[in-house]
Parts: C-alpha cells; structure tokens; sequence
C-alpha cells in the first residue's frame, strides 16, 4: 500500500462539496487507499485472498480526458464546469486537482476567446446558441492535444480565425474536432463532426505499444494506473507464446493489442461498437502485428458461436463497464471453457456478482485478485481477477 500522506482537506478545493466528483477529498490518500482496500475485501473475501491494493505515487491531475459544460449565468456571463454529481447543475471550475493542467488552462482560454468572436453559449430550454460544451483529450506519453468543440449548430463564424486564435496560446494542440449535437439529450457528443485542424485524432503510448485515440474513442483516464492494471492482467494471463487470447469489450484494442505483442500467439477482438473496432484495427496495424483480429458483434454469442464450432480458446480477457456481465455473456463463458479468465473490473459490487456466478454455475476457481486505484480521491476501485478451471 502506498506511503504518500499527502492530505487534501476540504477547504484545499473550493467546489468539493458542491461538485461531488471526488467523494474521499476529506481522507489523506493513505486513508484512502485503506478505505478501498477494506471495501474490496469486504465483499471479495469469500473468493480467496486480495492482495494490498496498489496506489499511485502522484495521485493528482491524472484525468487525460477532460471536459466541461458551458452556460451563461443570470448576469450574462459565461461560464463554464462540471455536472454535480446526480444531477443537472453545473458547478463553475477553472482547474481541478484530478485533471489535467493543460487541459483546463485550453478550456478556460476558449471560454474567454467567446466574446471577442460574438459566440454564445447552448440553451438548453430554448435550444439556441452555439457551444455545448468542450472536451479535451492529452497523449501523457505524445504531449499531443485534442480539442473538441461541441456545438449545438453546424454553423461556425469565424472558424478559422478562432482556430488560430487558440492554437496561438496553446501550439500543443495538435488536432481540433467541432462535434454537432443539437439533440435534447444527456449524451456529451453528437454524431457529426468535422475536423477543423490537424488529423482528427491523438496517439498515445501505454505499455510500449501505440493507440489513436479520436473524440469518441474509450481510452483508460489514467495512463500511469493504466500501465500497472494491464500489467497485471497480463502477468495473470501467463501467456506463454502459443495461447489463443479472446479479448471481449476489446473497445479500441487496448489489452488485446498488449497482450498479442507481449506474448500471445493469437489474440482475437470481440466488439459492438463499430467506431472503436475501425480504430483497433488501425492501432493494430500501427503496432505493425499480424497476430490478432477484430469482430464487430456481441461477445457472449461470438464465444457461444465458437464453443459450438469446437474451436479453442485458451485465455478469456474481460473488461466489461461498471453494469458487470450478463448472465447471458458469463453462461457463454461457461461453455466455451477457456482455461484461464481474466477479468478486469471497474465495481467490486457487480464483480462479486459475477465471481458468485461462475463458482456456482462453472467449475472456475478464483486463483488471484489486485484492486488497483485507478481513481484517486474518487470512490471507485478496479479489481484484477484471475480464474483457473
């Protein structure tokens, strides 16, 4: 477990009781990580040991993804922030403990580049105006920036000039994206977008292989955890060379294209999203391998289709969101029967669910489990499991 002290107090960020996002802000980070700890174990515990969850050493502005809803105020100023947690008020902040430096300096420059180019702000009751919101994405290990502006009109004055106007103060941004949203919904992003300067998309490095990353591209928050977690799930995978690796939920081919250059003989990803299956092929081929493939579809019937067919798979790698596996998914799982399954989880609750199931129903054993603190000073854990037959 960690030994960093380093004690943030309530009074340090002057929006955390308004903002809600980051729930343990009153504990030392040490408290943290034992507060986490204690909670994994508490409902982990009747699968086996869990090992001492692994912290970070600057547990501070590691969010690479950042973004921030825009509105103008009842005096006609604009302003910009983030939605307190559970609802739909925005909270007014210019920098934030958890995200990226560079990334709120670029928000808070566009904010006050509006006026000088006679641009509004969204309204959601009348549905004028023009930005939404802003979102922008940072290559840790590139430098290279991403910054999207989401409008709520395809109709941009000026473009050109304001794109100028901010890669003036900021060069490092290497790709701006407008994304048209005129919808009335919760949804950040709409479904067109045009790209108004650079090639679209970032690149980032993580476990020496290289990913692009575009506006809607699922890419971890935090790189430096990141590194530690996959790790991990691939020390667990124990890959020897020959094995047949299934990534399910594979997204953009992040863990799938790890594994296929750290060991794997042949790695296969399963994903429904077909925008993140176009950019796991092209990662892949960046990465210059041959010895993995990716499907569009959904993972429980690939497996079932598989088991059906007697073709073998050796590892399962599963990263499914916060909801955990269907029982449709894990009774697939079941029947394909690969020897090792490891499962990477975002929510010890659901987690537990799913580990409750397989050793009910399968004759899966838990062999190892890691919380990693992917989200420092949030509630949320991860938690590497590895499962033998």
């Amino acid at each position: 477990m960690s030994q960093n002290k380093i004690n943030i107090q309530n009074g340090s960020c002057p929006v955390y009781k308004k903002c809600g996002g980051c729930q343990l802000q009153n504990l030392t980070y040490e408290e943290q990580l034992r507060f986490k700890q204690n909670k994994v174990v508490k409902l982990l515990k009747s699968f086996g040991r869990v090992e001492p969850i692994i912290g970070m050493e600057q547990p501070y502005h590691y969010r690479n993804k950042v973004q921030a809803a825009f509105f103008t105020d009842r005096n006609g100023k604009i302003r910009s922030g983030v939605y307190q947690s559970g609802t739909h008020r925005i909270v007014s902040v210019d920098d934030c403990l958890i995200e990226d430096k560079t990334a709120d300096k670029i928000i808070v420059a566009v904010r006050k580049l509006l006026p000088s180019f006679h641009l509004t702000t969204y309204n959601e009751d009348t549905h004028k105006g023009f930005l939404r919101h802003v979102l922008v994405k940072r290559g840790f290990a590139t430098g290279e920036v991403m910054l999207v502006l989401v409008t709520g009109t395809p109709v941009f004055p000026s473009k050109n000039n304001f794109v100028k106007a901010i890669r003036h103060q900021f060069p490092e941004i290497t790709t701006i994206v407008q994304n048209v949203n005129p919808y009335n919904t919760n949804l950040v992003l709409g479904d067109k977008q045009t790209v108004l300067y650079g090639k679209g998309y970032i690149e980032d490095v993580l476990c020496g292989c290289r990913f692009r990353i575009s506006p809607k591209s699922f890419y971890q928050i935090n790189p430096v955890q990141t590194e530690t977690l996959y790790g991990k799930a691939i020390a667990f995978a124990g890959l020897k060379g020959n094995e047949t690796v299934l990534d399910a939920y594979c997204g953009i081919g992040t863990i799938g294209i790890i594994a296929a250059k750290q060991g794997a003989g042949q790695v296969i990803g399963v994903e429904l999203n077909g925008d993140a299956v176009r950019d796991a092929i092209q990662n892949a081929k960046a990465n210059k391998l041959s010895n993995i493939r990716f499907f569009k579809g959904d993972a429980g019937d690939f497996m079932r289709d598989v088991a059906e067919e007697r073709e073998t798979i050796d590892v399962v790698l599963m990263d499914p969101p916060r909801a955990g596996s269907s029982e449709v998914f894990l009774r697939s799982l079941i029947k394909l029967s690969p020897k090792t399954v490891v499962y990477v989880s975002c929510n010890p609750e659901t987690l537990a669910r799913d580990l409750a199931f397989l050793q009910k129903h399968s004759r899966y054993t838990v062999k190892k489990m890691q919380p990693v603190d992917m989200f420092p000073h949030t509630q949320h854990v991860e938690t590497v499991v590895k499962l033998s037959l």
